[in-house]
């Protein structure tokens, strides 16, 4: 890890260099200073990289796993071994160049409550791997519970790997009679693969509202660099077109297509990168199997599943790509945080909804393919709710732009945007209403909507703690209500919205067997009928 730090610093202090003795920029001058600040920052990471490796150190015992560090505020983690739910690997180029990963130990934290999980940077591969074996590879393989098969090893060994002392003795522990050597490959191969990597996906992955973000930081970031270099970038940009003839729209014009072109060719850059070397297999686990995803060029990552608290998969469709057959696929399972950024609920990079649907009924394993089921249509009256509500959405809009035309905010003729937008928002209504949908097939409930992203979520019938119905007052009077299956697992609760009333009931009880059956009474028959 020092050479890795090493070789950071003099990255980060590369660019001045290149600035001051091939270039020839001023040292005093204003232009220097980006690039200075950039280096010192990145020593000072380098630096605390270091302080932290020197000050960190971690234990496994029969019961907890425990990581000490910090310099000058002291932090002591610990994770009981049988809460751990996911353990996950990941490596940075440097990380890669250096022979280190990065182990990530989970035990089914949000994000959303500040808390991270038990990180072990800058161990060995054969350390990591051995970890991962240790905590989620097949049982019985590596000798008793409890022993460490990792044998990382201290601060300046040969390995790179953190500090590890044992319980009580301050060495690192070593494997023992029965134990694999570390990174053996007993846990490595696959009993089923179901996706690999695919580059013809890339069409899928160019596309979105991001490409446009990336677009503005690239060129943003462009200007600044060739800037502080000396280069004219505004005047060679001015020297392109005749921008006078092409007028405001034509400029808008070109802008737009240029920064779609560059966007699109980062997110193309963006998935490769990403994706690459992409494998979705089932792998053994400690208790039976699990998902394991490989994926990543510069920067790999592994993400381990256990199958036992996979509770079912969720498909969505983004509206604005749904011609083209776009989809993500995520699980919905207990134990990872669906608020990470990393995503560790994804199995499967955007890609084709016909191999998505595949892909997902393969790994529930489902004899019925509850993703083939057909869906029952809603009533009309779900249909006449959303006309409703863009109705009342487009009056509002109106309104609001009435008024600012009456207060000199704006002109008169801005209240036409209000007579543009119904039409529109009329025809989101149709499409929400054709995305909804919903059944019951053998063991999973099946259940679709949503207008931004049409979800297709399929979820099994025994995991559903709690079901609610519900109405509102435009529901009651259009004879609907909605019905949610609530569940431990996933986002905790999965709506099925506008389903007729008189058949709400019936939907709740088999979407959740036995659930509601003590609530349940039997109407009896006024006198003198059957």
């Amino acid at each position: 890890m020092i050479w890795v730090d090493l070789a950071r610093s003099v990255l980060s202090l590369a660019p001045a260099g290149i600035a001051i003795l091939v270039v020839g920029v001023n040292p005093g001058s204003g232009q220097l200073w980006p690039l200075i600040g950039f280096a010192v920052v990145g020593v000072i990471g380098a630096f605390a990289d270091a302080l932290r490796w020197v000050f960190t150190r971690y234990r496994i015992t029969a019961s907890h796993v425990e990581l000490r560090t910090g310099v000058f505020l002291r932090v002591h983690r610990s994770i009981q071994r049988d809460r751990i739910r996911s353990v996950n690997i990941e490596a940075r180029l440097r990380h890669r160049l250096s022979g280190l990963r990065v182990v990530n130990i989970g035990a089914g934290q949000q994000a959303v409550d500040g808390e991270s999980a038990l990180k072990l940077d800058a161990v060995s591969t054969a350390a990591a791997r051995a970890l991962r074996d240790e905590f989620l590879g097949p049982a019985g393989a590596f000798g008793p519970a409890g022993t460490s098969s990792a044998a990382p090893g201290r601060p300046g060994g040969g390995d790179g790997a953190t500090g590890s002392p044992g319980p009580g003795d301050g060495e690192p522990s070593r494997p023992g009679p029965g134990h694999s050597e570390p990174g053996a490959p007993c846990a490595d191969r696959p009993l089923t693969v179901f996706a690999r990597f695919d580059p013809r996906w890339v069409v899928y992955n160019m596309f979105n509202s991001w490409a446009y973000v990336l677009a503005v930081g690239f060129g943003w970031g462009t200007y600044w660099l060739l800037d502080t270099f000396g280069v004219d970038v505004g005047g060679f940009v001015s020297g392109l077109l005749d921008w006078e003839s092409l007028g405001w729209a034509g400029t808008a014009a070109v802008a737009f297509l240029a920064a779609t072109v560059l966007g699109a060719g980062g997110l193309a850059v963006t998935y490769f990168l990403e994706y690459g070397n992409f494998e979705l297999a089932r792998v053994p686990g400690p208790e039976g199997t699990m998902l394991r995803t490989r994926q990543g060029l510069l920067t790999t990552r592994e993400v381990n599943r256990d199958e036992n608290r996979v509770r079912g998969v969720q498909i969505s469709e983004p509206v604005l790509w749904r011609w083209m057959g776009v989809s993500d696929t995520s699980l919905i399972t207990t134990g990872l945080s669906l608020w990470s950024m990393s995503q560790p609920a994804a199995i499967l990079p955007r890609g084709p909804v016909s191999v998505t649907r595949r892909v997902a009924t393969e790994v529930l394993g489902a004899e019925e393919k509850p993703l083939h089921a057909p869906l029952t249509t809603h009533p009309r009256a779900a249909l006449r709710r959303r006309l409703w509500w863009a109705t009342l959405t487009t009056a509002c809009t109106a309104l609001v732009l009435l008024w600012m035309a009456v207060t000199g905010v704006l002109p008169y003729a801005a209240i036409w945007a209000a007579a543009a937008l119904w039409p529109c928002a009329l025809g989101a209504a149709f499409v929400a209403y054709r995305a909804l949908g919903h059944t019951v097939s053998g063991a999973y409930l099946v259940t679709r909507s949503g207008l931004l992203s049409c979800s297709t979520t399929v979820l099994r019938r025994s995991a559903v703690s709690t079901v609610v119905i519900r109405e509102s007052l435009l529901q009651r009077r259009l004879g609907l209500r909605s019905v949610s299956t609530m569940t431990a697992a996933g986002y905790g609760g999965y709506d099925t919205p506008d389903i007729e009333a008189r058949e709400s009931l019936d939907f709740a009880v088999r979407a959740a067997p036995g659930l509601l059956d003590p609530f349940l009474t039997e109407k009896s028959a006024p006198e003198g009928k059957n």
